[in-house]
């Protein structure tokens, strides 16, 4: 059974909590549906945001700071540099057929069900938690897990970076015309 909360005895995190998901779900939204690129980078920053601001309220702050840093910050200035130099903007943009936007949808519709539906029947995990009393909001201690225990999908993380990179850069060339 679905348990709706109370929010005449809310906490304040609670209340944040819910202002912060409100505002991450309608900015993505909008981000998928706006028909200006540039507005939909835009709307995507701001839940960037709002997704750090659920970080600072795990009690995260380094992942918060990160967060801003990498999504909002560098990995948004390369959606905004795509988008300018590959000129989506604009208007005799080929639209997709009705059937292609139904299927869409439709597909949309079920893997909501199918989520909703797998967080409904999802139980809390029960059973002894191994605790190794490292904090990992210590940057020296996080530093040593990524770089020797995660090295090999960080340096993944960091090819597929660079190949983005690169293909950003041969996409936006344009051809010489010959004369």
């Amino acid at each position: 059974m679905i348990h709706i909360p109370d929010f005449a005895n809310a906490t304040p995190v609670q209340i944040i909590f819910c202002f912060l998901s409100f505002i991450t779900l309608i900015t993505a939204f909008l981000a998928i549906f706006s028909r200006n690129p540039i507005h939909s980078a835009l709307y995507l920053v701001i839940s960037f945001f709002s997704i750090a601001g659920h970080y600072l309220l795990l009690n995260s702050q380094f992942l918060a700071i990160v967060h801003v840093i990498v999504y909002s910050g560098a990995i948004m200035i390369l959606f905004l540099f795509t988008i300018m130099l590959m000129n989506l903007n604009k208007e005799n943009e080929v639209h997709k057929p009705r059937i292609t936007r139904l299927g869409a949808i439709v597909s949309f519709c079920l893997i909501c069900i199918v989520l909703i539906l797998i967080f409904i029947n999802s139980k809390p995990i029960e059973g002894e938690y191994i605790a190794t009393g490292e904090d990992y909001q210590s940057i020296k201690v996080l530093g040593r897990v990524l770089l020797n225990e995660y090295m090999v999908p960080f340096e993944f993380a960091s090819i597929l970076l660079l190949t983005a990179m690169i293909g950003v850069v041969l996409l936006s060339k344009k051809e010489k015309t010959e004369k």
